[in-house]
């Protein structure tokens, strides 16, 4: 258990045990051979990115970042794992992650050669096949390719797309997949060491069968699935707590928050927890049927969610205190909400959720199996 000082408003606990046991997930999915590049950006989707890149290193090989200052986190940290910056890189950030060593994703052959008059650099080959962001086009990755190959001061790492519908169009998925394959048979006879990768989380869990030498997994190690038939093999690693700032009773009539938009139909016993939108909360759950978990019972959200604190409705814990801790996100007994739940009352995605929580939110890591 998890003992937080009184005086801390809104804090976060995470269970390393569960991102341990979330990459062991992973490793059973894509069998023993292919290599396990763990996205840790957005500080670790929001957990912490010291403790979850000590924690993943066992097992990861790679660790995934967006930018150089992240790869420059990671590398402090001193696992000796390499890193990959998975966003293109601003022209005056390249000499640096090429001088730091870090591999870098091009999309194409014109900025690969910028990365090779910086000197010895390692590159992953970004394909676009439908994501339509970054990556080269597949019509002329080939020959984009061959004219790479001509470049000194270039090692081929990997060669790499993304997918983007793997959560929800299984058939575009699969071209896409089929498409990658047989322009990866094709790459191998120009650059024969490249490593190849496709499956992200979501790849992972609906597409296993031909992983690829390196997979990507990045939301299914904290815990949440993409695929909701699937959540119950992943363990959540996140708890977000607050504690009760004030207990109040409100008059049948009376009005709660900004707006009034909720008002009282009886007298009500409500509670003010202390966090709102400004600490990551999603101001668009408010009159979405959001709740929180206070002893054990959902008690619902009551009117607008403002910038540091919340109403919710405690007729179902009427024992509750001041200074009592309410559950945004995690258990509470056998109640749960999960990210992916929260998400879904905001109108956006876990993703959203995690990377969304603030800085006044006080992060605490702890390890269930040894605790």
């Amino acid at each position: 258990m998890i003992s937080v000082a009184d005086h801390v408003r809104t804090w976060a606990e995470i269970d390393l045990d569960a991102i341990r046991h979330n990459i062991g997930v992973v490793r059973r999915r894509i069998g023993s051979q292919a290599e396990i590049l763990a996205v840790v950006k957005a500080d670790a989707y929001g957990h912490g990115v010291a403790p979850v890149v000590r924690t993943l290193a066992a097992e990861a090989s790679i660790f995934g970042v967006a930018n150089l200052k992240e790869a420059r986190d990671v590398a402090a940290l001193g696992t000796g794992r390499d890193i990959m910056l998975l966003s293109a890189c601003l022209p005056a950030e390249r000499r640096d992650a090429v001088e730091e060593k870090f591999i870098v994703t091009v999309s194409g052959a014109d900025e690969a050669a910028a990365f090779a008059d910086c000197g010895p650099a390692r590159i992953n080959f970004k394909i676009d096949t439908g994501m339509g962001r970054i990556g080269c086009s597949a019509d002329s990755a080939l020959e984009a390719l061959r004219a790479v190959r001509q470049m000194r001061n270039l090692e081929v790492h990997s060669i790499s797309t993304h997918l983007p519908s793997a959560d929800e169009d299984l058939v575009f998925t699969e071209s896409q997949l089929e498409k990658f394959a047989a322009m990866t048979n094709q790459i191998r006879e120009i650059f024969p060491a490249a490593k190849n990768h496709a499956l992200n989380s979501a790849g992972i869990l609906n597409h296993p069968v031909e992983p690829g030498e390196i997979v990507r997994p990045g939301l299914m190690l904290y815990g949440a699935s993409p695929i909701l038939s699937m959540q119950k093999e992943l363990r959540p690693a996140l708890t977000w707590k607050a504690r009760v700032a004030m207990v109040r009773d409100v008059a049948k009539g009376a009005s709660i928050s900004y707006g009034r938009t909720f008002i009282a139909p009886e007298r009500m016993r409500v509670a003010v927890l202390a966090l709102g939108y400004a600490d990551g909360f999603p101001r668009q759950v408010s009159g979405n049927g959001a709740a929180a978990l206070l002893q054990r019972n959902h008690c619902p959200i009551l009117g607008r969610v403002t910038m540091d604190q919340i109403v919710v409705d405690i007729a179902a814990s009427p024992d509750v205190r001041p200074g009592d801790a309410a559950t945004l996100v995690g258990n509470d007994g056998d109640q749960q909400i999960t990210a992916t739940e929260l998400a879904a009352r905001a109108g956006t995605i876990a993703w959203d959720i995690f990377t969304g929580i603030g800085q006044r939110v006080q992060r605490f890591h702890h390890d269930s199996a040894v605790n």
